[in-house]
């Protein structure tokens, strides 16, 4: 079976920057995701498609096609009791941060007694990032999953 459109494909990846290891799903459960649903950057995605089960690929992505380019004017001020993450914060410090469009990954810049500054950039925007990628396995989506526009099972979501 190949990665076609309405296809659960569960792989294997490693994201690194400048040859640095960021992150990597092989010391852990593979990511499992629902193809052609814009769950993944889109030019993974396109990668992806036709490739089978064993097939390995590498990829660099430009910060327009993975985690954006750095806005300047992404500082903003919040209540310190809204961080979530730490109890105690310092710059440099990654915190989680509620908004009206979901969970938000900050990065503290400055913190005061009752409020903080916070980059709202993601971590990695501007930069640019590789991912090593080996599908494990693939498989079509139930009629659920495309209903809900997302994997399920392990390493999916689970309802």
């Amino acid at each position: 079976m190949h990665i076609q459109e309405n296809s659960v494909v569960q792989f294997h990846y490693t994201l690194s920057e400048n040859g640095t290891e960021l992150e990597s799903s092989r010391k852990g459960s593979p990511l499992l995701y629902l193809h052609g649903h814009n769950q993944m950057f889109p030019k993974v995605e396109a990668e992806l498609t036709g490739k089978a089960v064993g097939d390995k690929l590498q990829l660099t992505l430009a910060p327009a096609d993975a985690y954006g380019e750095r806005q300047d004017d992404a500082i903003q001020s919040v209540q310190v009791k809204h961080l979530q993450g730490a109890k105690k914060w310092k710059p440099g410090m990654v915190a989680w941060l509620r908004t009206e469009q979901g969970e938000r990954q900050v990065t503290v810049v400055k913190v005061g007694m009752f409020k903080a500054e916070v980059d709202t950039n993601h971590p990695l925007a501007g930069k640019t990032v590789s991912f090593d990628l080996e599908v494990i396995k693939i498989r079509e989506a139930t009629a659920d999953e495309i209903a809900h526009g997302h994997a399920h099972g392990e390493g999916g979501h689970n309802h």
